[in-house]
């Protein structure tokens, strides 16, 4: 079974409540229709990070939010996360306020999990950067992660 790791973002839009706003409404219609059609397919990976992002705002929210999360794979941050991620920020794939994007990269670059799933498209699934973080995660010699979000990984049905 292939490995997705999941970023908080995804969380985030699975457990909110509807939104008002067109764009997010949509998105968390997908992420909600990737979640009952996709996920069994994969072994659904996070890292302490996740957590500690999860755990930030409403009180009520934050609790749904680690109900899910319980279910998934923990994923270390080895020290080879960490200077991946420094690596990354320091050679501009990322702003250094946006550290922990790049860490979540890292995380999944070093365990070898195929995809990040996000809606993360600031600093994470972002065409124009795409090529730069796989250049560092390669010289780093690591593959990088099919960064995603799960408009993009749903299945085609014929």
């Amino acid at each position: 079974m292939e490995r997705v790791y999941v970023e908080t973002t995804f969380i985030s839009y699975l457990t909110a409540r509807p939104s008002r706003d067109v764009i997010i409404a949509g998105h968390q219609q997908v992420t909600q229709e990737w979640w009952d059609t996709c996920r069994d397919r994969f072994e659904l990976c996070i890292s302490q990070l996740v957590l500690q992002e999860a755990e930030d705002g409403d009180g009520q929210a934050a609790q749904e939010r680690l109900v899910l999360l319980a279910r998934m794979t923990l994923l270390e941050i080895k020290e080879e996360a960490l200077l991946l991620a420094e690596e990354l920020v320091r050679a501009g794939s990322f702003p250094a306020k946006a550290g922990n994007d790049a860490l979540h990269i890292a995380v999944a670059a070093v365990h070898h999990v195929p995809y990040l799933l996000t809606w993360n498209c600031r600093h994470m699934a972002n065409a124009t950067m795409r090529v730069q973080i796989e250049t560092v995660c390669s010289r780093q010699g690591f593959l990088c992660p099919i960064i995603c979000t799960p408009e993009e990984m749903l299945e085609v049905k014929p």
